[in-house]
């Protein structure tokens, strides 16, 4: 009896401190402008912290083609842009969280036949930037989608934007924050950047 009762006390420690260890272990909650916890399905608009210089996020055709549409800064500060959506690699407890893979989608229609999931360009030569663009895949994360996942980092009292995927323990990425790259028509594109976007997030 007293064995059986030393195992039982024994099982229950352990599972104590799994449990303990796996809450230790959970990232920091990302919090909007008001202190309130991001939920995963809730549309927020992404905001610049620093003001002056744009106002949220949208789509629209930066090239010579119609489509794809792809993440541009509105120029306006007064302007909120278009609502997203984060979905984390793991949403079963509806939390957004730092360092952790997400899919980020706007909460509109396209003029384009394709999803509005954010998405990783290719390298384009002529600009030599990495842009984010549109019609990547919600969920399924793996090799085929790589391209698709981004993170939220605190940025001293604020966030930032990270491209650095870790979907796929093979697979060889890239690391480094999202910025705003200016083209030559002054289109505030979003890219990949050694200057990161200082942002907040705001409910819809």
């Amino acid at each position: 009896m007293k064995a059986t009762a030393s195992i039982l006390i024994l099982f229950l420690a352990a599972l104590a401190f799994l449990i303990c260890a796996n809450a230790a272990a959970a990232p920091d909650p990302v919090l909007d402008i008001t202190g309130k916890i991001l939920r995963t399905g809730t549309d927020y608009y992404i905001l610049p912290v620093i003001r002056g210089r744009g106002g949220g996020l949208t789509l629209a055709s930066t090239g010579n083609d119609t489509c794809p549409l792809d993440v541009v800064q509105e120029q306006l500060e007064v302007s909120n842009g278009l609502p997203v959506t984060f979905s984390p690699v793991n949403v079963k407890k509806g939390v957004v969280r730092v360092s952790t893979d997400q899919n980020i989608k706007f909460s509109a229609a396209s003029i384009c036949v394709q999803s509005t999931v954010w998405k990783l360009e290719s390298f384009d030569e002529a600009t030599q930037q990495w842009f984010v663009t549109t019609g990547g895949v919600e969920g399924n994360p793996g090799r085929e989608t790589v391209d698709n996942w981004f993170k939220i980092e605190k940025y001293e009292k604020d966030y930032k934007l990270v491209f650095c995927p870790t979907v796929c323990d093979f697979c060889k990425v890239i690391c480094r924050d999202v910025g705003v790259f200016i083209d030559h028509r002054g289109v505030r594109r979003l890219a990949l950047s050694d200057v990161p976007f200082r942002v907040m997030f705001n409910k819809a």
